[in-house]
């Protein structure tokens, strides 16, 4: 049986202002060394205490083989215990950690290598990935290496320097490399948000090569938290069960996850009466959804919004209704500043749609090598362009309405489809759904709906879905084409695998 968890509390157990990360962990390490740090669902299990001692042996291995300060280490690891092992090893040699999601391809792999060009690369022997020339670490040899004690020389510690490479999802092209340092690890911890609280025990919803961890390090550490690693792939089953065998007070996930758990047979005499709060985000969250999960886990319901070069964007809070958290992704974090702007750069009132930004110290300082991009959405004055598109509200909350890259015209009238999807949603013989546009020779594009139906119930017809649709918004807003699918393609890191989607839809034909 896991410890169990001392109440949790909004504070941080140790505070060190203007610190690095590393020098955080030595701090919890000495003050609750005991607390446990990470627990894999194989049952492994590594303390604050435990994790210190093996990110200096690991570091004085990763010394020996040449790596120093601004070198670059890959990790081409799954989410685990080694990962963050080697995350902090690279930290105390004042190194770059770049994360590597194992579900990348060859091609994708080598690309990332090529431009971050790493001293040495952690992965599993036999890895499908070109490391001609490349020095490599087999993970195999990672525990003999956490006793070798500290290393001989260490670097003065810098909050200011580099610590991180986040990879975006590419799912618009070539992924880009942002850039982190310690403060913008810090500055995330601060903002983070009501799904921490010292001492919680957390589920992980997403790769640790994903900026959700690789940003959110120094809010696990300087909260003591205990986070929960799922096996992969995900399992609806397993991780109900973990859930409770580990007595969780944070649950994660994305919607369709959260479906899934919910339509377990086992869900209701499962005891998950630890869980204080859970978070959910990356999809449109109906509000049936949101009820359910309050009536039968008991606990609120917020949903987050960032991109990889933010960090740290919205969020919406416990007391928030479920249209609310369904329509909006919050308002914005402590620390972040929000605004909605035209395509010359002037805010816009409220209601207004137009191109989202923020402006926080947790945002990158740039994508890694490639100024000119870097330019193309970080202002001088720090203001970041996200992409996406979406309006406030009077109360400060946001709707978002796509990626304005996503936006397609029909006729003469721009359609967002997440603006939609939202909408569609909330049928209740839709499980999951997304939109995405096709060529049409009469009206420029038209929207297709790519449809998973709800378990246990009827397939919804494009006449429903349409008429359902225009019961909410526009007419010219509703679905031309339906095609129903047992599930929605996803990419490496989890989302909808829209371009997928739109090479399919280009296939499918509309009935007139």
């Amino acid at each position: 049986m896991p410890p169990s968890p001392l109440p949790t509390a909004p504070e941080p157990v140790v505070r060190l202002p203007d610190a690095t990360t590393d020098e955080l962990l030595r701090a919890v390490a000495a003050a609750h060394g005991e607390r446990e740090a990470y627990v894999e669902a194989s049952g492994e299990r590594l303390t604050f205490a435990a994790w210190d001692r093996a990110a200096d042996g690991t570091a004085s291995a990763l010394a020996e083989l040449g790596v120093g300060v601004g070198d670059v280490v890959s990790l081409l690891l799954p989410s685990g215990i080694d990962y963050a092992i080697c995350y902090l090893a690279a930290m105390r040699l004042g190194a770059i950690t770049s994360g590597i999601n194992t579900r990348l391809g060859p091609v994708e792999v080598a690309s990332i290598l090529r431009r971050s060009e790493p001293r040495l690369l952690v992965t599993e022997s036999g890895a499908s990935t070109a490391t001609e020339g490349l020095r490599t670490l087999d993970r195999a040899e990672l525990p003999a290496l956490r006793g070798l004690g500290r290393p001989a020389h260490l670097p003065a510690p810098d909050p200011g320097r580099t610590v991180a490479l986040v990879w975006t999802s590419g799912t618009t092209g070539e992924p880009k490399g942002a850039i982190f340092d310690h403060r913008n690890l810090a500055a995330v911890s601060l903002g983070a948000g009501p799904l921490r609280a010292a001492f919680d025990r957390r589920i992980s919803p997403t790769p640790f090569s994903h900026v959700g961890y690789m940003t959110h390090v120094a809010e696990e550490i300087g909260y003591a938290i205990t986070t929960v690693i799922p096996a992969t792939p995900w399992k609806a089953e397993a991780v109900l069960a973990l859930m409770a065998a580990e007595g969780v007070t944070v649950g994660q996930g994305v919607p369709s996850q959260w479906r899934l758990l919910l339509d377990r047979p086992e869900f209701d005499r499962t005891d998950l009466s630890r869980i204080r709060i859970c978070g959910t985000g990356a999809a449109p969250v109906p509000p049936s959804l949101v009820r359910e999960m309050q009536d039968r886990i008991g606990c609120p319901v917020v949903i987050g919004y960032t991109s990889t070069e933010a960090a740290l964007t919205t969020g919406s809070l416990p007391g928030d209704s479920p249209e609310v958290i369904a329509r909006t992704v919050g308002r914005a974090r402590a620390n972040v500043e929000l605004r909605v702007v035209d395509d010359a750069g002037d805010e816009l009132p409220a209601g207004e749609v137009g191109n989202v930004e923020c402006r926080s110290a947790a945002a990158m300082r740039g994508y890694w090598r490639d100024p000119e991009r870097t330019r193309e959405v970080l202002r001088p004055d720090g203001w970041l362009r996200t992409g996406d598109g979406g309006w406030l509200d009077e109360e400060g909350n946001l709707t978002l309405v796509g990626r304005r890259t996503e936006m397609y015209m029909r006729g003469a009238y721009n359609v967002y489809p997440v603006e939609v999807e939202r909408v569609v949603s909330e049928h209740p013989a839709v499980s999951q759904v997304a939109i995405v546009a096709k060529p049409d020779p009469v009206l420029g594009e038209i929207g297709v709906a790519f449809v998973v139906p709800a378990p246990d119930g009827e397939s919804p017809s494009l006449e429903e879905l349409r008429a359902w649709t225009r019961q909410a918004i526009a007419d010219y807003k509703a679905p031309d084409v339906l095609e129903l699918v047992p599930e929605l393609p996803l990419t490496p890191m989890g989302k909808v695998d829209k371009r997928a989607l739109g090479e399919r839809a280009l296939s499918l034909v509309r009935v007139r």
